[in-house]
């Protein structure tokens, strides 16, 4: 949406928010019994197909009043816009601490007054439960039900939790459920005794003998660039019984792992950095097929071999530990890189997931056909109303706009904005770029002033972890490793002298309010140890700083050896660079340029690798409906 056209739809509706304001001397005055009947009053008009939009100022009145009373947390005038603008369709962008929790109980209200039920999606178990119950206050005094949907939660209490007019849960949650009922429809239908529980290696189905769901009415999608985006190429798999064949595919993976180490770039294989793509040479396939193999993987055919063996290369050299996965007790759990949470319940494709298991020597979870399968962009696509909020979504308008339909509205902040950015810092190797931030943590540090440092990947905070004990500054570290901690752990990030060392995970999801006397210090400072491929997560984490009006400053460190220039500019122009870094004394600050250029780069190239996704999930569709076939199940049962 254009700037001037969303600017115009604030103006208008900026007369509804007068009209809102006009309750509340009314409601003030009223008891909570009393105001419990003006909801259910309302609830009544809705279900007798009186427009919502006529119901809305009131609505909206009954839970900024709702929320004085229970929370002590009014509504401010933005938060409002930002609910309208969320029952208009509309994905809201607000600025870190300006209150986007608290923002979508209007919209939720609302819409959850027709009875269809509401959902809140959101990235983890923790933050659905904390907001459900946090928020639940507001609905409860309005006489609203709320549910929430968990990972280990049993069929009958997810049916409960559904029931609620207002259910918070995950993405990957009502996904699943969306297809767990596909299944359970289709075995119904078919007569099928216990085929669902077959699938899902079960004894016996009797739990599971009507849909969880009511339907894909309304949904509110928490961190929604992180999850329309982001994770839009992810598939929601729900796997059938694996086959004699797949048992062997086992074999081939562990063998391939063993045997990858053999194979030297350049004389055995060609290694493509854009694409992340191995292809053996002529002479990788002859060391193939002189190399011994078990008994087992006598009826694999060889050019099928081929591409255990280069699927095996590539995971030694695309994927690293504490990176993009984590070992977690036998289990390869991805981490998510946008978030730096763990991804659970999630798998690479094509084999990739299950070569990374024999890479650490775990069992392999073979990758067996599929019963039902839905990927996160299509899921979403079903409902009859999608919005959604983020601190980051303008940059992705366009691309939000064509796969989804909706419209991109910044709310402006309640406050000014008084964060201040300092110099970026550019330095010849990664060596001196840790170096001169641990300098400028000691420095702060002494002041008394909080730090909040971001670094891309686990093990960099790890290393990162070292080297500040090594200074002598007390520090803590949030990675996917204490996500247990993780909320406790951002909100004291704000008090004096606190060094807090976090990958993405600290960008999102619990805010950072500053303690006694750090506002007179100039606020939390912000330390990004690396550009990331996405801009968003950049300022997701500069975001920390500088909220509700607090003073904050950032600064951006880089390296001529730093990853986004190898997967943006490519092995030679990166390779150049950080052999510039290593003899020549600098400075740099002429190549500034280069990095945000690396970023638009992969930021285009992710875009095409989700259009193209989109265009063959909707081929698949299209063939299968032709077929007379449900689109999400796999026909072969």
């Amino acid at each position: 949406m254009a700037v001037g056209t969303a600017q115009r739809k604030l103006a208008q509706w900026s007369a509804v928010l007068a009209k809102i304001n006009d309750y509340e001397p009314e409601l003030k005055a009223l008891s909570d019994h009393e105001l419990r009947k003006r909801s259910l009053s309302l609830r009544y008009r809705a279900k007798s197909q009186e427009p919502l939009e006529r119901l809305l100022p009131e609505a909206y009145a009954l839970v900024r009043e709702a929320g004085r009373r229970t929370l002590n947390m009014r509504h401010f005038d933005v938060q409002i816009l930002g609910g309208i603008a969320m029952h208009h369709h509309a994905i809201v962008e607000m600025q870190t601490g300006e209150g986007k929790t608290l923002t979508a109980t209007l919209a939720m209200y609302l819409n959850g007054l027709t009875g269809k039920g509401v959902h809140l999606a959101t990235v983890n178990d923790y933050l659905a439960r904390r907001d459900a119950q946090w928020m639940g206050p507001i609905y409860e005094i309005l006489g609203m039900s709320v549910g929430i949907i968990e990972t280990q939660m049993q069929q009958p209490a997810r049916r409960k939790a559904y029931a609620a007019d207002i259910t918070y849960g995950t993405a990957k949650e009502f996904g699943f459920d969306f297809l767990r009922d596909r299944l359970l429809l289709r075995r119904i239908n078919e007569g099928l005794t216990d085929f669902l529980g077959g699938m899902l290696g079960q004894q016996g189905a009797g739990s599971a003998e009507e849909p969880v769901q009511r339907g894909a009415h309304f949904v509110v999608v928490d961190e929604a660039d992180s999850i329309l985006i982001d994770e839009a190429r992810t598939p929601l798999i729900i796997s059938a019984l694996p086959t004699e064949e797949e048992k062997i595919a086992v074999e081939c993976y562990r063998w391939s792992s063993k045997v990858a180490d053999e194979f030297e770039d350049e004389e055995h294989y060609d290694y493509d950095h854009e694409k992340q793509s191995v292809e053996l040479t002529p002479a990788g396939r002859q060391l193939v097929r002189t190399l011994p193999k078990p008994t087992a993987m006598d009826a694999v055919g060889m050019f099928t071999i081929y591409e255990y063996v280069e699927r095996a290369i590539k995971v030694n050299r695309a994927f690293t530990l504490d990176r993009q996965y984590v070992n977690r007790d036998g289990e390869i759990v991805i981490v998510d890189e946008y978030t730096g949470r763990l991804a659970e319940g999630r798998k690479w494709r094509d084999g990739i997931h299950q070569a990374i298991e024999a890479k650490e020597g775990v069992e392999v979870t073979v990758a067996t056909g599929q019963a039902a399968r839905v990927t996160v962009q299509d899921f979403f696509l079903r409902y009859d109303k999608l919005t959604g909020m983020t601190g980051t979504a303008i940059s992705s308008a366009r691309e939000l706009r064509k796969i989804y339909k909706v419209d991109v509205i910044a709310i402006p902040t309640n406050r000014p904005a008084i964060r201040q950015r300092l110099p970026d810092a550019i330095f010849g190797t990664s060596d001196q770029k840790w170096a001169a931030i641990v300098e400028e943590v000691r420095e702060l540090h002494a002041q008394g002033r909080p730090v909040l440092i971001g670094t891309r990947s686990i093990d960099k905070s790890v290393h990162l972890s070292e080297l500040l004990n090594e200074a002598g500054i007390e520090h803590q570290v949030l990675n996917a490793h204490q996500v247990a901690a993780e909320a406790d752990i951002v909100a004291r990030a704000g008090q004096r002298g606190r060094v807090t060392v976090s990958t993405n995970m600290a960008g999102r999801g619990t805010d950072i309010k500053l303690g006694d006397g750090v506002s007179d210090l100039g606020g939390l400072h912000v330390i990004l140890t690396e550009m990331h491929d996405s801009a968003r997560v950049d300022r997701q984490l500069i975001g920390r700083c500088g909220r509700q009006g607090d003073p904050g400053t950032f600064r951006q460190y880089l390296s001529l050896d730093d990853d986004i220039l190898l997967n943006g500019l490519g092995p030679d122009r990166a390779e150049r660079l950080e052999e510039q870094g290593k003899t020549s004394a600098g400075p740099y600050d002429h190549l500034g340029g280069l990095y945000r250029k690396a970023q638009r780069i992969i930021e285009r190239r992710h875009f095409r690798d989700r259009r193209v996704l989109m265009y063959y999930e909707k081929e698949r569709q299209k063939l299968q409906k032709q077929m007379g076939q449900d689109s999400y199940l796999d026909t072969a049962g």
